[in-house]
């Protein structure tokens, strides 16, 4: 199947090849580069800003493995299975959880440096939904940033890996099959590949990351658009889950005002025995759950909210101060120091925090190996969806998701290169001109976008507030439609490719999530309180249909 819907966009002024392109910078992005160099193959990795700066390295708590004494890869599962509130892929939890230990091990290798104890073993503590202490951190609360500093700099010195920083993907282009066949892209900023361009190929990986920057707060950074979302729902591709989307419970809270990335205050803070409490300084989640602050993110975002509603408050508050200076210091130096930057002293008072949206266990259906439903097309990280993660992902999942599934695709792609089935291939140059070419809406539509997805379908939804959702973001594509009728369409540029990825994720998002008639894991539903594994413990599907570019959803 050709590629029927693509973003309005001049045609590529240059053109590359490599044989496998990995779109994204993070663990997962970089894992695969690292490792299809091992067979030979040629790697170029596309990045929207600079090579380390993806979500990776914002992730403050840790990378969770059954690494510790008298843990299992078993009991890892059985954290995960509860976590994911009856949807997790049981078969992919499985080798998440198995293989995990060696890939943390392997990244070791690569030069990441986990914080270890006296005797040279690594420390590891406890986040929501664990019973274990399983989760290995790095300068105290950097561990994504310390990955991402190894990973990046073994990337720099392969020479086979080439790199385009500063380039935002456009579409995919196939053969004549159907099969990938590279992808079209924009490099922002001066040199021969300024402007719109294409990469041939013979393998597209994507591992762009979030979408988190359809809500208004979220802790995803700028770039978190839904861009390989969004390509992959252009070019035919399947999505599962986009309605579980998480809402990290403890976000710094900064004003009624505060819009865009916010900081995080991570999980692990809980972890190691700080409390949630609201202004009378009662803590309202004893007594909620047997394990109080540390219960699955649903259950706690949940509470927050409920307790918010209850007291007529925009915030709650977590109470650290019983750690003392030292363990601030040592423990959280980052978190300590993004408080103390907004005029809060951890160490001496309380935390205003409030939920904001954090994670997307749902994104491009993969199996396990990393396919698409798009023969050639993998995706690996946040941006899939493998079952793993069900209607609510286990803190510290994310990055071993990443590494251990990129791994997966960099060993599909080898064997599949070593059998002689990894051949080059035409782009179907006559497909991408007859495909659809989306009207782009207005820059100023994003904040919009954002606007309607957190009033209508964030923490709290009902099918009136997604219908009202629903309704606004259709209105903003009349208006492009019209626009680009009236002969002045939208000026193809960053700004407008972005809110068009957004819109698309957007719509697909309200699309299952107001089909889903329940509340299950971090999908709430006001209307429909209960979960319902009757007629809910399934999954929804969603693609686009192919004559009008709309989300149609079907349930599995």
């Amino acid at each position: 199947m050709s590629v029927s819907h693509r973003l309005t966009a001049p045609a590529p002024g240059w053109t590359t090849s490599t044989d496998v392109v990995v779109v994204g910078s993070g663990v997962a992005g970089l894992t695969v580069a690292l490792n299809i160099r091992k067979a030979g193959l040629r790697a170029m990795v596309v990045t929207k800003a600079m090579l380390d700066d993806g979500s990776t390295r914002w992730a403050q708590g840790g990378i969770a493995a059954a690494l510790g004494e008298g843990d299992t890869p078993e009991q890892h599962l059985d954290d995960t299975l509860v976590a994911g509130a009856g949807l997790c892929d049981t078969e992919a939890v499985r080798t998440l959880v198995t293989e995990g230990p060696d890939a943390v091990r392997r990244l070791i290798g690569v030069g990441a440096a986990f914080d270890l104890d006296a005797d040279g073993e690594i420390l590891l503590t406890r986040e929501g939904g664990h019973h274990r202490r399983r989760i290995a951190h790095a300068g105290g609360d950097a561990t994504g940033a310390e990955i991402s500093r190894a990973l990046v700099a073994a990337v720099r010195e392969d020479p086979g890996i080439e790199l385009i920083e500063h380039a935002l993907v456009l579409d995919l282009l196939t053969d004549t099959e159907g099969h990938a066949a590279g992808l079209t892209l924009h490099v922002m900023g001066e040199g021969q590949r300024d402007g719109v361009g294409a990469i041939r190929a013979r393998a597209v990986v994507l591992a762009t990351g979030g979408m988190g920057q359809v809500f208004s707060a979220t802790t995803n950074p700028a770039v978190s658009t839904g861009d390989g979302v969004a390509l992959a729902l252009r070019a035919g591709a399947e999505v599962t889950d986009l309605e579980f989307v998480q809402f990290h419970p403890t976000v710094l809270w900064l004003g009624p005002e505060a819009e865009g990335q916010q900081p995080l205050v991570s999980e692990a803070v809980r972890g190691e025995g700080a409390y949630l409490v609201d202004a009378d300084g009662t803590r309202f989640m004893v007594g909620r759950h047997e394990l109080n602050e540390l219960a699955p993110r649903d259950i706690v975002a949940k509470a927050i909210t409920q307790q918010m509603q209850l007291k007529g408050t925009e915030h709650m508050y977590l109470d650290g101060r019983h750690f003392g200076a030292r363990m601030w210091e040592t423990r959280f130096p980052t978190i300590l120091a993004s408080c103390r930057a907004h005029g809060i002293d951890p160490v001496t008072g309380l935390i205003p925090v409030a939920p904001a949206a954090h994670y997307a266990s749902g994104g491009i259906r993969t199996d396990l190996r990393g396919r698409t439903t798009v023969p050639g097309l993998y995706a690996c990280g946040e941006v899939a969806c493998t079952g793993v993660h069900g209607a609510n992902r286990l803190a510290s999942n994310s990055l071993l998701e990443g590494l251990v599934f990129a791994e997966r695709i960099a060993a599909d792609l080898t064997a599949l290169h070593h059998a002689g089935e990894l051949p080059e291939r035409a782009v179907d140059v006559a497909a991408t001109r007859a495909a659809h070419a989306v009207p782009l809406p207005a820059p100023e539509a994003r904040a919009e976008i954002q606007r309607l997805m957190s009033r209508g379908a964030g923490v709290l939804r009902s099918a009136e507030s997604m219908a009202a959702t629903a309704a606004g973001l259709a209105r903003l594509a009349e208006q492009a439609r019209e626009y680009a009728a009236e002969g002045k369409p939208g000026d193809p540029r960053v700004e407008t490719w972005e809110a068009a990825n957004l819109h698309l994720v957007a719509s697909a998002l309200v699309a299952a999530a107001a089909r889903r008639e329940e509340t299950r894991g971090c999908h709430w539903r006001e209307d429909f309180p209960d979960r319902d594994d009757a007629d809910w413990q399934r999954h929804l599907v969603t693609a686009l249909a192919p004559a009008t570019g709309t989300p149609v959803t079907r349930s599995e």
